[in-house]
């Protein structure tokens, strides 16, 4: 490519306005920036990790607009005026989210890079399984989707697909799973039906 191409390809600087974890921001960005390095380098929000910066592993997972997403994927400029939830914004003061304490009951973690995005990944989900949202291995399309209905949606296989975008590289799954269990209700549950 001729040089005086190259020159035409660089990238713009524009202000982009974000709420994070409540807190309004403005940033100016090179209109190439994604919104994963904009949260990290600009605001020095250091919650959303960078894994694999390819959309593989789900360390980057926040909630957008109260819906999952994958940070290291969006440019920032696509995102002026949203509303973003990290890890460190789902609970209140010292009172953690249901989700956060449900991983730390179940040693949802090892060595926590990955923890973060699994948090804001479990919330999101659990968000789109009360809203009816199938996934791969929902059998019945048609069917209500209900947490509390005989866990029969909300079991092992389930809740794997539905994380299936966020790895551990530790191998703490057992307990993830585990915390979706407790934070989805569906533990209690099984201890009434057991007459616990």
């Amino acid at each position: 490519m001729p040089p005086s191409v190259l020159g035409t390809v660089a990238g713009m600087e524009t202000t982009v306005r974000l709420t994070v974890d409540g807190t309004p921001h403005e940033v100016s960005v090179d209109t190439r920036t994604t919104l994963l390095d904009a949260l990290r380098e600009r605001l020095d929000v250091h919650t959303v990790k960078k894994g694999c910066d390819h959309g593989q592993c789900g360390s980057c997972t926040v909630l957008l607009d109260d819906r999952r997403h994958l940070t290291c994927l969006a440019l920032a400029v696509s995102y002026d005026g949203a509303t973003i939830t990290t890890a460190d914004g789902l609970g209140e003061g010292d009172d953690l989210h249901p989700v956060q304490q449900a991983f730390l009951n179940h040693d949802g973690y090892q060595c926590g890079y990955c923890t973060p995005g699994q948090v804001c990944s479990a919330v999101g989900m659990l968000e789109e399984v009360k809203q009816g949202h199938p996934s791969h291995v929902t059998e019945d399309l048609e069917a209500d989707v209900d947490l509390d209905a005989e866990g029969e949606l909300m079991v092992d296989e389930e809740i794997k697909e539905r994380m299936s975008g966020n790895l551990c590289r530790c191998g703490a799954y057992r307990g993830i799973v585990d915390a979706i269990r407790e934070a989805a209700g569906l533990e209690q549950h099984e201890r009434q039906e057991a007459g616990a």
